[in-house]
């Protein structure tokens, strides 16, 4: 059932760059590496599961999510759908202007900016209610700041900042499907400064 998942996918058409800009299908995408229901979804996001599933109808349409299966709950038949990626970048060659491109680009980031950190905050509280109940809840946060000097400067520090996190989680990636999950959100951006102004 579950099917093959790209690390990364290159978007090319105008309407898969539109569907990206939602956060919502943004988040949803990014709950979508494994095969999962829109009534999964929508427990996980904390949504109605026919919001959900007609976002789910709009990632199909643009094909970038697929169905990979159904399943029998109670008295009714479930359709899985699965993301076609873990990753997606905005091709050069959309055939609309440079600045729209970068400025698509730009708004894409920042919208999954903002799902994710909603994610982790809804996530951290109930991590917070199991460590309350005195559960031992492991985990970890990085916080560092660095100056670049030059768009080429950036560039290159994102894409071996994503190379080195993939080696990362491939050299300690469980072998065993029953290990414990771990989530892992890493984000660069720049420090918005007193005013809302960017430093």
């Amino acid at each position: 059932m579950e099917q093959q998942v790209l690390e990364t996918y290159t978007v090319e058409s105008p309407e898969q760059a539109m569907a990206l800009l939602n956060p919502l299908r943004a988040e949803i995408l990014s709950r979508l590496t494994e095969p999962a229901s829109a009534a999964e979804l929508a427990r996980a996001i904390n949504d109605i599961p026919q919001r959900v599933n007609y976002h789910l109808k709009a990632l199909e349409k643009v094909g970038l999510v697929r169905r990979v299966g159904t399943r029998q709950v109670r008295n009714l038949v479930e359709v899985l759908y699965q993301a076609i990626a873990r990753t997606y970048i905005l091709s050069e060659t959309l055939n609309w202007p440079k600045e729209a491109v970068d400025r698509i680009k730009d708004q894409g980031s920042l919208s999954h900016l903002v799902t994710a950190a909603e994610r982790i905050k809804r996530d951290a509280l109930v991590l917070l209610e199991k460590s309350d109940q005195q559960e031992e809840i492991p985990s970890a946060t990085v916080d560092t700041q660095i100056r670049l000097g030059s768009r080429e400067q950036r560039s290159a520090f994102v894409q071996e900042y994503v190379e080195l996190v993939r080696q990362l989680a491939e050299k300690y990636q469980a072998d065993d499907a029953g290990e414990e999950p771990y989530q892992v959100v890493l984000a660069v951006y720049p420090k918005p400064a007193q005013g809302g102004e960017e430093e």
